[in-house]
């Protein structure tokens, strides 16, 4: 049995307090607990406690002040229920002290994945240049259910979809332009589907570019054709450069009259 003999409060945190106790041989600091603690089991002067309700105290107190690291931990943004878990594990919480203050956290609506899983799609939505499919594995990594994580990202509207994959493709398309059309578009579509938009957006979202123009083609031709003959011209001559302008041309993704009148308009024969 131990006496308190006298509550201090701690000069670096005034809403923690030192408890010293007298167990028989004169007083001595006994342990340290939060406001809420010493309120809830009114730990005062003269009150005498067993060894055992000691131990409890020490330990309501630090899962106490754990839980209190984790709503300061919660107030930049929500959490998923992995995120707090790592977070305390982390901290060298005991596996016991973790899972009661989770479910503490649930309880008190403070940790919620699915809501947690919809507030960050809509966030992306409105300020990345990310698909659905991104979002769903960034999700799951974040350690959402996968069937959470596939109701959530039912917040980002198919139209906001294209809308943002019709500007993404028109950015690719521009830093393509020398490129043939066939190729832009390509990239383009391995681009949207990089970002994690799906088949049906992409589609409508390539539909939706504006045609390109034939002199715009014809320009990217010339500018290829230039690099592959500069690549070519010193190995081969005649037919047979003439033969390796058009493979790589082709390659590029250039359509036979553009190589051909390529090939009549800028290698002559010897």
């Amino acid at each position: 049995m131990a006496k308190i003999t006298r509550v201090t409060t701690q000069k670096k945190s005034k809403n923690r307090y030192n408890i010293y106790l007298d167990r028989g041989q004169g007083e001595a600091y006994g342990f340290s607990v939060d406001e809420d603690i010493l309120v809830k089991y009114t730990l005062q002067k003269g009150k005498e406690l067993e060894e055992s309700t000691i131990e409890a105290l020490i330990q309501k107190d630090t899962i106490h002040k754990v839980y209190t690291q984790t709503i300061n931990y919660l107030s930049y943004r929500m959490r998923s229920e992995k995120e707090i878990r790592d977070f305390l594990a982390k901290k060298e919480t005991d596996e016991e002290h973790i899972e009661e203050i989770v479910q503490r956290l649930y309880r008190e609506k403070l940790l919620d994945d699915l809501e947690f899983a919809k507030a960050l799609v809509r966030t992306r939505m409105n300020t990345a240049s990310k698909g659905p499919l991104v979002l769903k594995k960034e999700l799951i990594e974040k350690g959402v259910d996968k069937s959470v994580a596939e109701e959530a990202i039912l917040e980002f509207p198919f139209e906001l979809q294209v809308e943002k994959a019709v500007k993404l493709a028109e950015k690719k398309l521009r830093s393509d332009r020398k490129k043939s059309q066939k190729q832009q578009i390509q990239n383009a579509q391995q681009h949207l589907m990089q970002k994690g938009f799906n088949s049906d957006v992409i589609k409508e979202a390539l539909s939706q570019l504006p045609e390109e123009e034939s002199d715009q083609e014809w320009e990217a031709v010339v500018f290829q054709g230039d690099k592959l003959l500069r690549k070519y011209e010193r190995k081969a001559e005649g037919f047979e450069l003439k033969q390796k302008v058009k493979s790589g041309l082709y390659r590029k993704g250039f359509s036979f009259e553009e190589i051909d009148r390529f090939i009549d308009e800028y290698i002559t024969e010897e």
